[in-house]
């Protein structure tokens, strides 16, 4: 047997890929992607740490996920507040002990920062904007810097969530799709400046996550009855699999990014999203 099939003979494919006993730390834990994300984690044998700001959503998707048979601490907390970020994190290293794995799930746009097509452009909700660039960029960043320093004493895997709004244009959602692509410059910065300090130990990517309707886009894509708006039915049309991504849909790849099977893997924004990057619409 030769030396690339002794390295991956067995069980050894199927154990690159498992969580076991990894410490993960997911922000908006409480949210329809970040949830699917914790559940994603639990099933591939890895502890969650579930953060967020809604108590009630997180205890009770703690609670969820603990009777499936799940290691789970929820943490309530704001990615913008420095304080209960480090609060958390000392908490997480007193029930743990370490940190494995870090997953930017906290995000979306804010509504009052959408820009309807009938607005003046140059009348934007400043305050607004600035809001969504903060959430998603700063809320990216601000996690990374209190968690991820403890991730150089063993090594581990950070990932962002990106979007389609960073990959092209997407109207309407300006702070959004600056953010956005500022979290693609910052993984791929960050991964660059990491391995030159801490060589292969750490490695960060991020996923971009096609369109998957979650709270904060819900009523831009579809009407209360549930059919699509004009905005749902331009995506679907621009889409080749004509579909909305399902919130599982994106777990085979953060599981592949959090685990040592893609340990030479770092500075890549992987597309989850349907071919929608990648379709001219002709």
């Amino acid at each position: 047997m030769n030396q690339l099939s002794e390295k991956t003979s067995g069980n050894q494919v199927a154990s690159l890929f498992s969580l076991t006993e990894k410490v993960i730390v997911v922000t908006g834990g409480t949210g329809i992607l970040g949830g699917s994300f914790c559940q994603g984690i639990c099933e591939a044998g890895g502890r969650v740490v579930l953060l967020g700001r809604n108590r009630e959503v997180g205890e009770e998707r703690t609670e969820q996920l603990r009777q499936a048979g799940g290691d789970v601490l929820f943490i309530q907390a704001d990615v913008l507040n420095e304080d209960e970020l480090n609060q958390a994190c000392e908490e997480v290293l007193q029930t743990y002990g370490r940190i494995d794995g870090l997953v930017n799930g906290a995000g979306g746009n804010i509504p009052q920062a959408v820009i309807g097509p009938d607005q003046d452009i140059f009348q934007v909700n400043l305050p607004a904007l600035r809001q969504a660039f903060d959430l998603n960029l700063y809320g990216t960043i601000l996690p990374t810097v209190v968690f991820g320093r403890h991730l150089t004493e063993k090594g581990g895997s950070i990932v962002n969530i990106s979007s389609m709004a960073a990959q092209t244009a997407i109207t309407r959602v300006l702070g959004y799709s600056m953010a956005k692509a500022a979290v693609d410059n910052f993984t791929r910065w960050m991964s660059v400046e990491l391995a030159q300090r801490y060589g292969d130990k750490i490695r960060m990517n991020a996923i971009a996550p096609g369109f998957f309707v979650t709270h904060q886009n819900r009523r831009l894509l579809t009407n209360e009855d549930g059919t699509y708006t004009a905005r749902g039915e331009a995506v679907i049309r621009n889409t080749p699999y004509k579909r909305f991504g399902e919130p599982d849909e994106l777990i085979g790849t953060l599981i592949w990014l959090l685990s040592d099977a893609s340990r030479f893997v770092s500075g890549e924004v992987i597309c989850v999203d349907g071919g929608f990057h990648i379709f001219s619409g002709v």
